[in-house]
């Protein structure tokens, strides 16, 4: 239980909210598991496998610091839900072609910052045992025009 004297109340908290500086908000969703037909090689493509994705989205200052309000902050399940869509679409030989595209549609989508994409195969189809391959991907919005919420 908190000491009394390492409470903020009432005049003492609404003067630390007013200074308190910028606020910065980072999403991460870890171990997105999606079945999807990625791969260089033709069985690859046409049997599939498992993809496990990881997400790291730089959202800025967000109401919902404040607010409590879903609304007013990114919602991670459409996010997940528009990251399987995009890589069910369709098939790409490379893990890094696949891991940009979701993180340019994602941009062009949501009102997110920067986004980190990391796509990984925990059964790579190499002759030596490894635990995971994976590829991660960093892309910034570039531009205003960049803003979903901009017209």
């Amino acid at each position: 239980m908190a000491d009394e004297d390492d409470e903020l109340e009432g005049d003492e908290l609404d003067e630390y909210e007013e200074d308190g500086g910028a606020t910065t908000v980072t999403i991460e969703v870890s171990g997105l598991s999606i079945y999807t037909h990625h791969g260089v090689t033709a069985a690859e493509r046409e049997i599939g496998q498992r993809l496990l994705l990881d997400i790291r989205m730089e959202i800025g200052d967000t109401d919902a610091t404040v607010t409590d309000r879903v609304e007013d902050t990114v919602d991670y399940g459409a996010i997940c839900e528009f990251a399987a869509l995009v890589a069910q679409q369709r098939s790409y030989k490379t893990l890094e072609r696949l891991a940009s595209e979701i993180a340019d549609r994602i941009l062009i989508r949501f009102p997110v910052e920067a986004i980190s994409i990391k796509a990984a195969k925990p059964e790579p189809p190499i002759a030596l045992t490894v635990e995971e391959v994976s590829v991660e991907v960093w892309r910034e919005r570039t531009s205003r025009h960049d803003d979903p919420d901009e017209d």
